[in-house]
């Protein structure tokens, strides 16, 4: 049996219909914001910078020195929280490659370069498909973070793609994958500069992030032939994974719906409002403190000039404006976010493709995977 190419309804229960024209337009929330939330803080910038890189050395300093003996139980609880500090540096080089870590382009980068080549991220390469991604966020073919494969794409993958793409564990580790060639669908490689992601220009800052990833790779491998590769898979190794699924969960969530499905534009049914909407904001308990509030994502999305530490006020501020357009499911409950678990598992078993046409469409479930 072929799934259907057929798009289903995102029609709520309350009647809303999420992919209607929104009543207002992007100057509207503009607008709402106050002033100060746009102005970049280079003192404070750099102290997120500073206090960060110092969690993490004193976290591995700690480990090396403690955890042996019968404290050697605590491991997993420094995986834990070195992976978390790992995605918080992502969360600080993502600002500097949006430019609102400060108004200095030079600085940016410089400090873009330290924090991403630390956790193995081509900065250049992965901020230039991030800035398609945000030009582009919602549209079907054009967009670059988690963007649905349409049915005739998914209907050409094998079996064991599907089922490395939609079974968990292993959707949430797909970033190193997707760093060296993209998506189903997609070609090109972050590492090269003469990808189809790339522009002429954008050459020689995409060769010097790839020289610096490769630079860190090969001191780790320095650092495997000194230490021994346990050591460094323990210090290291672990927690690159615990970030990994850090990012990969956060950014699935933040581009699929919870108790509703979200629109996906092409053609003329698609704006960069529209598109920017197509986002929801998640409660990562105490965790959104620590990365620096990663769940203030719909107004990052339309305005990822603003700096994170104004993101909740700056959100706060504009939810009159959007109404039912701002999404943000349950509240968690305690420190941990357990809650997101259902949703990550339900959205995973039906979330597969969208139509190969239409210019509004919604994600569609294929019954032979779900069965399988």
């Amino acid at each position: 049996m072929r799934p259907s190419a057929m798009s289903p309804s995102g029609m709520r229960k309350d009647g809303f219909n999420p992919s209607s024209f929104p009543p207002f337009k992007i100057a509207d929330i503009r607008a709402a914001i106050p002033k100060h939330c746009w102005e970049k803080s280079v003192a404070r910038s750099l102290g997120y910078v500073v206090w960060d890189l110092f969690v993490c050395l004193v976290l591995g300093r700690a480990a090396m020195l403690y955890l042996s003996g019968w404290m050697s139980v605590l491991w997993p609880v420094y995986w834990f929280a070195q992976g978390t500090m790992f995605w918080a540096l992502f969360v600080l080089g993502h600002d500097c490659g949006h430019g609102s870590f400060s108004d200095h382009p030079g600085l940016n980068n410089v400090v873009g370069h330290l924090l991403h080549t630390i956790i193995l991220v081509p900065y250049h390469g992965w901020r230039l498909s991030h800035k398609t991604h945000h030009n582009n966020h919602g549209h079907v073919e054009n967009d670059e973070s988690w963007v649905p494969l349409t049915e005739e794409v998914y209907n050409s993958l094998e079996t064991s793609t599907r089922f490395l793409r939609f079974v968990l564990p292993f959707p949430i580790f797909a970033f190193p994958l997707y760093l060296w060639k993209r998506s189903p669908g997609k070609e090109g490689s972050h590492f090269n500069p003469y990808s189809k992601l790339f522009t002429k220009k954008d050459r020689m800052d995409v060769t010097i992030s790839t020289l610096c990833w490769f630079s860190m790779a090969a001191l780790l491998i320095y650092l495997c032939s000194t230490w021994g590769t346990p050591t460094v898979l323990k210090l290291y190794g672990i927690p690159y994974l615990i970030f990994v699924m850090w990012l990969d969960t956060v950014t699935y969530l933040h581009h699929h719906g919870h108790d509703e499905k979200l629109p996906w534009y092409r053609g003329k049914e698609w704006s960069y409002l529209r598109g920017g909407l197509t986002t929801v904001d998640r409660d990562y308990g105490m965790f959104n403190s620590i990365h620096h509030d990663i769940g203030t994502h719909v107004i990052h999305h339309l305005f990822p000039q603003i700096p994170h530490y104004h993101l909740v006020e700056a959100t706060r501020a504009s939810k009159a404006v959007m109404g039912k357009y701002y999404r943000e499911p349950t509240k968690c409950v305690g420190p941990i976010p357990y809650h997101l678990i259902k949703p990550l598992v339900s959205s995973l078993r039906q979330d597969h493709f969208v139509s190969n046409k239409g210019d509004i469409v919604f994600y569609q479930s294929d019954p032979r995977f779900r069965k399988s």
